[in-house]
């Protein structure tokens, strides 16, 4: 076996054939390997909607809602069912280690998937500083010897070091990672629910069955416009579910993964999010000071007389935290190799070892990675904090771009390779019309909500507005020399 590094094949042809798919195979025909297996890819698939977020900010989201963050829950967790969707008929036709982006290349050009793919980059390598900090803040109250910055550089090195070893060292990391928030959180839900109902023996909850959704002010405490309210304070705490269709095109069989993780994404949405919230919502009123003084599960866990509730949840949320930089990590290298391999990024970045693995992609994003913690440390309200917001919309841009570009490569699939078409989106084209209108206008009522969340959107397009300007030229001069190939490349 050659032991130098290869540079992957720039692969599809000219014009709308759309043959960009990465079709992975031992014999490294595009650089990389499938040592993805179907365990892997069920549980980075169930992992992928659990993210620290769901345990570390659902308490600002009841207290901001009241029960009707069920349904500002229920909302977001529609328009991600339906976007992975969309997304599922296309990576299932069509395998890519670009996935939306790579799509968005065949659909509009080499210009929307230039954009959308650094954009997606950038997302991910800002992610990694902050769930980096997360973690050494729960791991230096653990082992305060060892100074904040110092656990931060010690779980990027170890991370850094798995993403290098090969692709199934991710995937055994990221199986045990979501395996142990998934077991935590059914156990959550089984054992809150005894509680709930009074059946929970040495329970110290009064078991008081549904009456906490309504006896504090009823449903809708705070009125019917919270629930938009909670869809603001809950929407980023579901990025993350479209990596298993990155990671699909590492695994023996891409189609099949993608189908499976589709088809079960509505349960796992469910079970995690409404199932959890439920459950904290049924056992205690839902302005207990306790939910947002000690967390929403904490809070639960104390209720019903669990023992060190605090220090178990926080076992579980390192994990989740891990679980993300590993997860961050990963995606962010396989989108810059993807980007390296159509002409969108360095050359290095399409290059791969003998083991598959993109090891240019993987230091260059781990470097921002570093970068990012960095300026968290030294400037967390200036650089950082517009770092943070300057991403902070692109979750959404991300969904809308996949609305859009399903539209568009559902006529390009059913032209050339129909028999593809195992995974269909449901209502087509109008659920991915009213999908897309959804999330436009998340983004206009970001904008008149005014603060924050402003600011995210307006500083997340000047971001966009810079990438696509770039793109533009790019994509120009490349026609201008005589190769518009290049645009259609995957």
């Amino acid at each position: 076996m050659n032991t130098q590094p290869t540079l992957a094949k720039e692969g599809g042809t000219t014009g709308n054939t759309g043959d960009s798919q990465l079709s992975p195979d031992t014999n490294g025909s595009d650089g990389l390997k499938a040592g993805l297996k179907n365990r892997h890819l069920s549980m980075i698939a169930i992992g992928g909607v659990i993210g620290a977020g769901l345990f570390v900010g659902s308490g600002s989201g009841i207290a901001a809602a009241g029960p009707a963050i069920l349904l500002s829950y229920a909302l977001v967790g529609a328009m991600v069912v339906f976007v992975m969707r969309m997304l599922g008929e296309m990576a299932a036709a069509r395998p890519s280690s670009g996935s939306f982006s790579a799509y968005a290349d065949q659909a509009f050009g080499r210009w929307a998937g230039f954009t959308i793919g650094w954009l997606y980059w950038f997302f991910w390598v800002v992610v990694l500083a902050v769930e980096a900090t997360a973690g050494a803040k729960i791991l230096e109250s653990w082992i305060p010897a060892v100074p904040q910055w110092g656990w931060a550089l010690i779980v990027m090195v170890v991370l850094t070091a798995t993403n290098l070893a090969s692709v199934s060292s991710y995937g055994e990391f990221e199986f045990w990672f979501a395996g142990i928030k998934v077991v935590a959180i059914a156990a959550f839900v089984v054992v809150g629910l005894l509680a709930v109902f009074g059946v929970l023996p040495g329970s110290d909850n009064p078991g008081a069955g549904f009456a906490h959704l309504t006896d504090a002010g009823g449903f809708f405490p705070m009125g019917a416009g919270a629930i938009l309210t909670g869809v603001l304070m809950v929407v980023f705490s579901f990025m993350g579910s479209e990596i298993v269709t990155l990671a699909a095109g590492e695994s023996e069989d891409p189609q099949r993964a993608v189908t499976k993780a589709t088809n079960s994404v509505i349960w796992r949405i469910g079970v995690f999010y409404l199932g959890s919230i439920f459950v904290v919502l049924t056992l205690l009123p839902w302005n207990d000071k306790s939910i947002v003084d000690k967390g929403s599960y904490v809070a639960a866990l104390d209720s019903i007389g669990i023992a060190h509730a605090g220090q178990v949840m926080n076992v579980i949320v390192l994990t989740a935290v891990l679980s993300c930089l590993n997860s961050g990590l990963y995606t962010a290298s396989r989108m810059a190799f993807s980007l390296g391999r159509r002409g969108d990024a360095p050359k290095a970045f399409a290059r791969t070892n003998k083991r598959g693995v993109p090891t240019a992609a993987i230091l260059a994003s781990v470097a921002f990675g570093f970068v990012a913690v960095f300026f968290n440390y030294k400037w967390p309200d200036t650089v950082f904090a517009f770092l943070l917001n300057s991403s902070g919309a692109v979750a959404l841009f991300v969904w809308l771009v996949i609305c859009l570009t399903q539209l568009k490569m559902r006529g390009i699939i059913q032209r050339e390779s129909p028999e593809k078409l195992v995974v269909r989106m449901w209502l087509f084209p109008y659920l991915t019309w009213a999908t897309a209108a959804m999330i436009t206008f998340v983004l206009g009522y970001m904008v008149y909500d005014g603060g924050s969340n402003r600011e995210q959107v307006v500083l997340s397009l000047l971001v966009a507005a810079l990438v696509l300007a770039i793109g533009l030229v790019k994509d120009r001069l490349a026609k201008a020399k005589g190769t518009p190939e290049l645009a259609d490349k995957v």
